[in-house]
């Protein structure tokens, strides 16, 4: 029997799970892996730590399932996009990794803004430009960190970096690296005259080749072995961005369903086979794992991330009682309203999070239920974005930690008025990085190992217009709050 390691390096957690051939899960192992946040705006990693917690969870996936490593014949890894994984000269980790949520290049993105820079990269690079983005990492490092920038010797992704650790090759995964603004989304390749607009030309030379997704990367080195507890010589695949992962696992074949992510971020994907060059808004597209194809999404990190900060201070709740309790509140009936903006936002640049519209009555599980609320407030932002692109959508396929909440799951159902499908895949990141995995080894028929099954949940019609009529309060308290910024 062969054996399929798939990792997942997420916002919060690394994950690594164990598959057959068939899809059938063989064992599972998280652990947390943390945030740094030392300064207003900063989000960054420890680079050597986060090796250390990967190479962890793998030894003890291994260990738990009672497989032969030798069984294992391929590694695949999928990972958070953008953010800035660097190495020096000597390929050894150059301070902490700074992760897509960062928001130190704030002020370069909006310069970039008043010049306009943006609308020039987008028709090249069919990409938004914001402060996640490597470019703008790279950029405030040029200005603030010369010392640093000028020790770059790779600029890498989390998973890129991770696979590295495992088979010294340096590359760049094209899902991941598609969406970084410095590829040309029509040659496929990296593009110096973007790396010109952008300021950054003198270190395009640091960027290592980009490689496909179920291409194989190189093989587990005897130092990796030692630590991991894999077989050296285990082929490690290129891996692949995690909204690419979910929406494998999600099963999108046609421009008539969309995938909704909600984990860190909230993004709302649909799959395509042409850019529309002539839509007039500016959609992010990136490579996805089929030749001729593209991932369309809408993202912003406003997503779950919101909800753990709050239970993190109310320690003394449980899912479970959390979901109890919001479910005995009548649907959008509180005057409360959440801008679920911790880690970022998708209205205007700078803006924050907060609550607005408390009363003396409320109690913790009314501000948890504005949470919820807001949570997917913001979502529907993206949904009603995206619709542009996709008019002819039917259903929603849902994935992410906030599916396994019936009252979240039905709250969304009845705000959109569409039905949704909840994929009974366990952790959708390790299992479309373990299909990728397979892939490259024996060219599997992905649509027959995917679970077709699925949780339904019908909207409520008596609830869509209440939700309804509380979203547009929303849409008008974060514009009324956008002169503040």
């Amino acid at each position: 029997m062969n054996y399929y390691l798939g990792i997942d390096c997420g916002g919060t957690f690394i994950k690594a799970a164990l598959f057959d051939r068939a899809g059938k899960l063989y064992g599972i192992t998280r652990q947390n892996v943390s945030v740094i946040s030392e300064q207003s705006g900063y989000a960054e990693r420890d680079m050597e730590n986060l090796w250390e917690i990967t190479a962890q969870v793998i030894q003890e996936v291994i260990e738990q399932s009672h497989i032969d490593a030798k069984q294992i014949k391929a590694v695949g890894i999928s990972a958070q996009g953008k953010g800035a994984f660097l190495l020096d000269k000597q390929n050894r980790p150059l301070g902490r990794a700074i992760l897509s949520s960062d928001q130190r290049a704030l002020d370069i993105v909006k310069k970039w803004q008043t010049e306009q820079i943006p609308e020039k990269l987008y028709p090249i690079t069919r990409q938004t430009l914001w402060t996640g983005h490597p470019v703008s990492i790279l950029r405030w490092l040029k200005e603030y960190d010369r010392t640093r920038y000028d020790r770059i010797g790779a600029i890498l992704m989390s998973h890129d970096y991770l696979r590295f650790c495992l088979t010294d090759q340096l590359f760049c995964e094209e899902t991941n690296i598609s969406e970084s603004n410095i590829y040309n989304m029509q040659t496929g390749q990296y593009d110096i005259q973007l790396a010109k607009l952008l300021g950054i030309e003198e270190i395009f030379d640091k960027f290592p080749p980009i490689m496909r997704s179920n291409e194989i990367a190189g093989y587990v080195t005897k130092q990796a072995a030692k630590l991991t507890g894999l077989a050296e010589g285990t082929a490690v695949v290129g891996g692949l961005f995690d909204v690419v992962s979910t929406a494998l696992c999600a099963g999108l074949n046609d421009e008539k369903t969309l995938n909704i992510v909600l984990g860190t971020w909230s993004v709302v994907s649909g799959i395509t086979d042409h850019i529309a060059v002539n839509q007039s808004t500016p959609f992010v597209y990136g490579r996805y794992i089929e030749n001729n194809k593209f991932i369309v999404h809408e993202a912003s990190p406003t997503s779950s991330g919101n909800l753990e900060w709050f239970l993190h201070r109310f320690k003394h709740l449980d899912y479970e009682a959390l979901n109890k309790g919001i479910e005995t509140l009548e649907p959008a009936s509180s005057s409360i309203l959440f801008m679920p903006f911790l880690y970022g936002t998708n209205a205007k640049l700078g803006m924050q999070a907060g609550f607005y519209g408390l009363q003396a009555h409320h109690n913790e599980m009314h501000l948890l239920q504005a949470v919820y609320e807001g949570v997917l407030f913001s979502l529907m932002y993206h949904l009603e974005r995206i619709s542009q692109r996709f008019p002819n959508v039917t259903k929603l396929r849902v994935t992410g930690g906030p599916t396994k909440s019936k009252v979240w799951m039905q709250m969304l159902a009845d705000l959109t008025g569409m039905t949704l499908e909840i994929p009974l895949v366990e952790e959708t990141g390790c299992f479309g990085a373990a299909l990728i995995a397979m892939d490259a080894i024996e060219k599997a028929d992905k649509t027959t190992i995917l679970n077709s099954d699925r949780q339904i949940f019908v909207p409520n019609k008596e609830n869509f217009n209440a939700y309804q009529k509380k979203y547009q309060r929303y849409l008008k308290f974060v514009q009324a709050l956008e002169n503040l910024v």
